[in-house]
């Protein structure tokens, strides 16, 4: 099937070029929200992570609207702008559910139950991974490790926590979501904001949340506790190993790392190696393995 012709006036080329550009209101919009996280970055293309969080704030993905508009306000090409979204699996290149829920598969969680409650949750709802409900409130998400290993398994919305969760669990939060009720994360934020919001958040603008709710819990905290309780503390002074550095004697690799192994040819003591047409060492020098 051939292409359409995309001629400028004619039907298909204004709905390309309608597809590829933010009404003027939403682009004065993005373009002062842009000029403020511009001015944090002393090259421009540093700005682009965040300029990506920011379109999908607006179109809860990275449309080809936002796409353009990342290119035009970093003289990027689209092409280059694309190769970055796509590399994220944060930057979602389809429409996202309001919201994301991940449940953690890595190995603890999994161990703990983490792909049961996947298996559950995606009976539940009807979709895959990285697939949204039919009305458009959930995208179901495999996660690798969230660093919450002492609460697995863990499930997380729009990045927010909610440790120790049990298939059964699971579903009664996701119910809620999808009835419009609010649910309270486990740490961090009193509730759970949009998938959208979280995206502004990310783009570098406060949202007067960060510091609701506790950040670490007691499972957290139990090494910090017995080190309290049995007043474990860090050797004072330089340690053994500094002294080492400082006099330049520190030992190189772990034991038995290819850094204790002694040279064996040319190439251990040369980066380059022997010359081409260089034969002496065929020949035989009588030093070889003694370097």
């Amino acid at each position: 099937m051939t292409t359409p012709p995309s001629r400028p006036g004619s039907a298909v080329h204004d709905a390309r070029a309608a597809r590829h550009s933010y009404s003027a209101e939403v682009l004065e919009r993005l373009s002062a929200d842009a000029e403020q996280i511009l001015a944090k970055y002393p090259e421009a293309r540093s700005a682009l992570l965040p300029l990506l969080h920011l379109v999908q704030s607006e179109d809860g993905y990275v449309s080809p609207a936002g796409i353009a508009f990342c290119a035009d306000v970093l003289d990027l090409s689209r092409a280059s702008v694309s190769a970055v979204a796509t590399f994220y699996s944060q930057y979602k290149r389809h429409p996202n559910g309001e919201y994301t829920v991940g449940v953690c598969t890595n190995t603890l969680c999994a161990v703990m139950g983490g792909d049961a409650i996947f298996d559950r949750l995606s009976d539940h709802l009807g979709v895959g991974h990285d697939e949204t409900t039919d009305d458009g409130k959930i995208t179901l998400e495999r996660l690798e490790c969230n660093a919450a290993c002492d609460y697995a398994p863990v499930m997380m919305i729009n990045w927010e926590f909610f440790d120790n969760q049990t298939p059964g669990s699971a579903v009664e939060t996701v119910e809620k979501l999808l009835a419009g009720e609010p649910v309270k994360p486990t740490r961090g934020a009193d509730s759970v904001a949009t998938f959208k919001e979280v995206s502004r958040v990310l783009a570098g603008f406060d949202d007067g949340r960060a510091d609701e709710g506790e950040a670490a819990g007691p499972a957290t905290l139990v090494g910090l506790e017995l080190a309290r309780k049995n007043d474990w503390r860090a050797p004072a002074g330089r340690t053994e190993q500094a002294a080492e550095h400082e006099a330049g004697t520190e030992p190189v690799g772990d034991t038995g790392s290819s850094a204790e192994r002694k040279p064996q040819a040319p190439a251990d003591t040369s980066p380059s190696g022997p010359t081409a047409g260089d034969d002496s060492d065929a020949k035989g020098s009588g030093k070889e393995g003694s370097a």
